[in-house]
């Protein structure tokens, strides 16, 4: 009683209070809160509900996702709160029809996957459920996460590392931050409140009900929605310690709405963005590809420069905006490509890491390859050794790392292969799985003068071709070469002093345009194989050397195969 009026004098909240807004916590096995460790109760930036109604907030219930209302509609029967949450909430009030729906309720993980036949419990660091519609590429997935309690840094358990050097003191644990204050673990259920009091910022913290066409906005989102702006809930710089990925997002977020960054939630950014040396390499690399891949790359890479973290955040693009490697035209090679990726998500076409990558990287890739083949190593071992020099220094150790340097080594070594057209290498070429975006490549190749535009032109036509087409393509590109005095290859670019750096690359610069002895049979099989790049070179040359009429009925079973979507 006495302590309850001590705590009224000096304007504190009593006990039972502070936890009375965490109902899900205390029955909830393994997620107990753990006490502050200062004695001070969580700082939590709870705001006021308020509920708008269709006719302020403006949302179209047509652009809503029928399965995310499905989601929702099921768990409201089952007599839990269920809202369509977050990024959809605030593209609808946009006018936008979001790309990805995520729910958010009050039932637990393991009471959202008893509803559904298809749906899984993922995560460690967050448990959320992914309810699964439909099957291969026209799949579904809704997003399910639980209600969260707001619970700052003092409220945590704190260990000395990160995932992979504290996972033993991680087991169990359903709160805890590192040193620096980043959240490690965070499956603490709470009330909606402060459910939106966690999440970064006022745009994003907003729930809407299909049902009842409600908006629930706690924190002043929609008008923050309206005047384009984001605003950091909470304390910026706490916040940002709390998932200094946060410091990406406000930049991406920027970038892909237009949005002004309001003052407190800039200010703080260049100087905390050390923290980020923290944060494992494979979710760094996973919000890089989110920049460059989201339709607005370009304002991306902008609005990086305007804060201040164009060198140091991603070391590959650090390899972009370092003068001192920059090759000549480099910077237009990758803005160029920065353009195409654009265009592609614009149109709602797929876009695949590896290409722009790929793009990235070229650079870098051609300068480690023509370094190992002036001390001699041949022509392909040196586009592997260079390949993996690159990954290890740009890339690092991530998920997936072994698909991106399969698939972005087919792309480099098309590219010798798109010189040659003769024989039975063009049928077999466009029949490549990856042979459009070796293709895409080659087209921003010429488009700054390191391959000869009309042979884009060309092989564009050919894989485009039925048999016969093709068989009078090659019959002119033999006769041409004819003409020139024996060179195969044809399409060369007019003059080498106008071609840059790049086209002088191990395996693109031979007369005949085949690589130099030593490379040539490797890159051809690895090209062949989906880059395998252990084929035997006799083999693979005595396979380019059958004839005509076999090459004739291959061409002919592969007429217009190529030209498929990356």
């Amino acid at each position: 009683m006495i302590k309850s009026l001590i705590h009224k004098i000096l304007g504190k909240p009593a006990a039972a209070k502070r936890t009375a807004h965490a109902p899900h916590a205390a029955h909830a096995p393994g997620h107990a809160h753990a006490a502050p460790k200062s004695g001070k109760p969580p700082r939590i930036p709870v705001g006021k509900r308020v509920d708008v109604p269709a006719s302020e907030h403006g949302i179209d219930p047509k652009l809503v996702d029928e399965r995310a209302r499905k989601v929702v509609e099921t768990l409201q029967d089952a007599g839990y709160e269920a809202y369509i949450v977050g990024g959809a909430v605030r593209d609808l009030i946009l006018g936008h029809r979001p790309k990805d729906f995520d729910v958010a309720t009050n039932a637990t993980p393991e009471q959202v996957k008893g509803l559904f036949r298809r749906a899984f419990i993922i995560g460690r660091r967050f448990r959320i459920v992914h309810v699964v519609y439909g099957r291969g590429r026209e799949h579904e997935v809704i997003e399910v996460s639980t209600f969260r309690a707001y619970l700052d840094a003092d409220a945590a358990e704190q260990v000395a590392g990160n995932e992979k050097t504290s996972r033993k003191e991680l087991a169990d644990k359903s709160h805890v931050v590192d040193a620096s204050g980043r959240v490690l673990r965070d499956n603490v259920w709470g009330p909606q409140d402060q459910d939106a009091a966690r999440r970064d910022f006022t745009v994003n913290a907003m729930y809407y009900d299909p049902r009842t066409e409600i908006v629930v906005d706690y924190h002043g989102g929609i008008g923050d929605a309206k005047k384009r702006v984001l605003r950091m809930i909470g304390h910026p710089e706490t916040r940002y310690r709390e998932d200094p990925v946060r410091i990406v997002r406000v930049v991406r977020f920027a970038a892909k709405l237009g949005f002004e960054i309001e003052p407190k939630t800039r200010e703080p950014v260049q100087e905390m963005s050390e923290l980020l040396s923290n944060v494992p390499q494979s979710r760094l690399f996973d919000e890089m590809i989110k920049l460059l891949q989201t339709g607005h790359a370009r304002a991306s890479i902008e609005q990086l420069r305007k804060q201040g973290l164009d060198r140091g955040v991603f070391p590959i693009l650090d390899a972009v905006f370092d003068e001192a490697r920059r090759h000549p035209g480099r910077e237009q090679f990758v803005q160029l490509a920065l353009a195409d990726t654009d265009r592609r998500v614009s149109e709602g076409k797929p876009v695949a890491p590896s290409f722009l990558l790929a793009c990235l990287l070229w650079h870098d890739v051609l300068a480690h390859w023509e370094r190992n083949v002036a001390q001699g190593e041949p022509n392909f071992p040196a586009l592997q050794s260079a390949t993996d020099a690159v990954f290890d220094a740009r890339i690092g150790d991530i998920s997936g790392r072994g698909k991106l340097a399969t698939d972005m080594r087919e792309i480099w070594t098309m590219q010798p292969r798109f010189e040659r057209r003769t024989g039975n290498g063009p049928a077999t070429l466009v029949e490549q799985p990856r042979f459009r975006a070796g293709f895409d490549f080659l087209r921003l190749r010429g488009q700054v003068g390191e391959a000869e535009p009309s042979l884009a032109i060309w092989w564009e036509s050919f894989s485009l071709a039925d048999a016969t087409e093709r068989r009078q393509m090659l019959d002119e590109v033999r006769q041409q070469g004819a003409a020139g005095g024996g060179r195969r290859g044809g399409g060369r670019s007019a003059s080498a002093a106008s071609r840059s750096t790049a086209s002088h690359a191990p395996g693109l610069t031979d007369d005949d345009g085949d690589a130099d002895a030593g490379g040539d049979a490797a890159g051809d099989a690895a090209g062949e194989a989906g880059i395998g790049g252990d084929a035997p070179a006799r083999k693979r040359r005595r396979r380019r050397r059958k004839p005509a009429g076999e090459g004739a009925a291959r061409e002919s079973s592969a007429g217009g195969s190529g030209g498929t979507a990356d």
